[in-house]
């Protein structure tokens, strides 16, 4: 489909890609960013304009949108936990250790070839293709390592809103983790944009040109002063955002083993001293996840309980 905009004096001034998802909105924001950066849209018939270019009065600005890519990744058999499920959608509770999407060297054993599988099991149409064929129904994740509650989209009608919704922030997030120390204040805010770590290419980082990042964050119980049961809120989505922020304010989560450094905790004993040794992934847990349907309206709150290694290490953590 071709699409052609000549931008107006009222319209001067705004970044390219807010301004595509405020003229043709069929599209989110985020999806218009994806088809920017490969070349689907043009400004006076530049390709290689960037997001951030700030329109002028008389610009012409083209835009061809590929019709999305069905998948042709295999559907594996695999046990989700299904929280709730209609024709649109699916919130499921994630186990850590588990891939959300496929990648290259990586296209088997993710959480988009089960729920492919459980779709054509179930009968229904499959995901929706807006995330391209690597990505089908994908409109947020967590971290491989990282459990919890999150949505994937089966209807393109569906994506596009919740898309939508999560740029906004419409949706309810609350995480749990175990973090080294007790934060001070033991609530409060972590504000620091967010971008590529300047010289370790596989972290994130608190940089000055990162994009805005906002977490608040709450201590339900604190052990000694050696850590803390945290409740965390996200009011952004960024990459890593949780480890990231918790670790700059030097409070890393246990067990991560990218952003944080393992040492002992001040008066553990023999067997909360192996247990912590022995966590190779980060403590923390997606608990809650709250929207509006995007399609019936109703009103979506789902909950899963943390997993067992988490629950054992806050149980050890406790005879501190």
């Amino acid at each position: 489909m071709e699409k052609t905009f000549l931008v107006p004096e009222e319209h001067a001034g705004q970044r390219l890609d807010k301004l595509l998802a405020d003229i043709w909105p069929e599209e989110s924001r985020a999806r218009w960013q994806t088809l920017v950066k490969e070349g689907f849209v043009t400004v006076n018939g530049d390709v290689t304009v960037q997001l951030s270019y700030k329109t002028k009065a008389e610009d012409t600005i083209n835009a061809t949108i590929p019709p999305t890519v069905p998948s042709e990744l295999l559907p594996q058999e695999m046990v989700l936990e299904i929280l709730f499920e209609d024709e649109h959608l699916i919130v499921l509770n994630k186990p850590a250790g588990l891939t959300v999407h496929p990648a290259p060297g990586n296209w088997e054993g993710t959480l988009v070839n089960g729920l492919l599988a459980h779709c054509q099991k179930s009968g229904n149409s499959g995901l929706s293709g807006i995330g391209g064929i690597e990505r089908p129904g994908i409109i947020h994740r967590l971290d491989k390592d990282t459990s919890g509650v999150m949505v994937v989209a089966k209807s393109d009608a569906a994506h596009r809103q919740l898309a939508e919704d999560f740029k906004d922030r419409n949706i309810t997030r609350s995480y749990v983790a175990l973090c080294y120390g007790v934060p001070v204040p033991t609530a409060g805010l972590i504000e620091g944009d967010i971008g590529r770590h300047p010289t370790h290419r596989t972290k994130m980082a608190v940089v000055k040109d990162g994009r805005y990042a906002l977490t608040r964050y709450k201590v339900l119980e604190s052990f000694s002063e050696s850590a803390s049961y945290v409740q965390l809120k996200l009011e952004t989505g960024r990459t890593h955002q949780i480890r990231v922020h918790m670790a700059h304010k030097h409070h890393a989560l246990l067990g991560d083993p990218l952003y944080g450094r393992a040492h002992p905790l001040k008066g553990a004993d023999k067997t909360l001293t192996e247990t912590l040794q022995n966590t190779k992934r980060q403590m923390l847990h997606a608990q809650e996840l709250g929207f509006t349907h995007p399609i019936t309206g109703e009103n979506i709150h789902c909950t899963a309980e943390a997993p067992q290694d988490f629950t054992n290490l806050l149980n050890l953590l406790k005879t501190l």
